[in-house]
């Protein structure tokens, strides 16, 4: 039996990005290749953090034999996170006996070896030079806007910066970057 989970993941948690416009159609996909889904797991964050929450539980869940088809939109919203580390967790969801395939880039089907290993290590590869072409322009704007006087970030004593203080946000956020999350090693695919 062919059970499906999907994955999607936005960059920002805001009307211009909207997870179900992945989702809808990753359905659709999953119903004409006759899968079950089991479970949708959908992050807010950027694909060059390894630590979004549900891509973690989403690899564990693998490990548990909880589906045996992954569906995505495109690789770039698996990661951006470069060749080895993309290729790793591929490796580790192929090692839990989970197929990827992308709606988007129909080559990417793991259930197809040959060239489709040779397409991913370059697909992992652009989406890694997106990201850092994305970072570039941010830093350009922000050096841009601080040449022209503007103050950036928050006012010190903002309330934003007093509530994240009180309900213990930036205490878990630093615990979190000092213990990092699980690494995937590397394995030749």
């Amino acid at each position: 039996m062919l059970t499906v989970a999907l994955y999607g993941r936005v960059s920002k948690n805001d009307e211009s990005q909207n997870p179900e416009n992945q989702l809808l159609p990753l359905r659709e996909f999953a119903k004409t290749l006759g899968g079950e889904i089991v479970e949708e797991y959908v992050d807010c964050a950027s694909g060059g953090s390894s630590g979004r929450v549900n891509f973690l539980r989403m690899l564990d869940d693998s490990a548990k034999g909880k589906f045996n088809l992954l569906l995505m939109w495109s690789l770039d919203r698996f990661s951006r996170e470069g060749i080895s580390n993309t290729l790793g967790y591929l490796a580790r969801l192929e090692r839990n006996g989970v197929a990827i395939k992308s709606l988007q880039e129909s080559w990417l089907d793991t259930r197809d070896v040959g060239v489709g290993r040779l397409l991913l290590a370059i697909f992992c590869w652009i989406a890694e030079q997106e990201r850092r072409r994305i970072r570039e322009r941010t830093l350009a704007g922000l050096k841009r806007a601080k040449e022209a006087g503007k103050t950036l970030g928050r006012p010190e004593g903002s309330k934003d910066k007093k509530r994240r203080r009180k309900s213990g946000y930036n205490m878990r956020w630093t615990q979190d970057k000092q213990s990092s999350p699980l690494k995937t090693p590397v394995s030749a695919v």
